[in-house]
């Protein structure tokens, strides 16, 4: 089976790019304020989408095979540039990290057990696995 492939497209006067996802056909772009016309979300906040569905998604998964009773899951995540602990007065580009954080919200008649568990296998979900692991990007231009 061969892997899943999604292409993107722009021109070279925007930052707005159309996303082939299979048969599913997205958007990107900057805010106006960074010089995009806002025209779907930006990258990042797709990053944001994708850790988000996916923590879902893990969280729902599991416990309908544990038969809990999780009603609906709510996922808000925020992502920044910050500096590295122990750099908190650097002005280098290279002491700043990415920093997200997620917040969960879990709905329904869950033990204070049950709760505790799907925050551990929040952190399973593949995505978050995938963007704390060192990630090995191939790239080369095609004629």
């Amino acid at each position: 089976m061969s892997q899943p492939t999604v292409v993107v497209r722009g021109g070279g006067s925007g930052y707005g790019q159309e996303i082939e996802a299979g048969a599913h056909r997205l958007r990107a772009d900057e805010p106006v304020a960074a010089g995009g016309g806002d025209s779907g979300p930006s990258p990042y906040d797709l990053l944001l989408a994708a850790l988000g569905a996916c923590t879902s998604m893990t969280l729902g998964a599991y416990a309908r095979i544990h038969h809990w009773p999780l009603q609906a899951v709510r996922v808000e995540l925020r992502h920044a540039k910050v500096y590295a602990d122990d750099c908190a007065g650097c002005d280098a580009k290279a002491a700043r990290l990415d920093r997200i954080e997620r917040e969960i919200q879990l709905a329904g008649e869950l033990s204070g057990a049950q709760r505790a568990r799907l925050l551990e296998i929040a952190d399973r979900c593949p995505v978050h696995r995938t963007l704390q692991a060192k990630v090995e990007i191939r790239t080369r231009l095609l004629e």
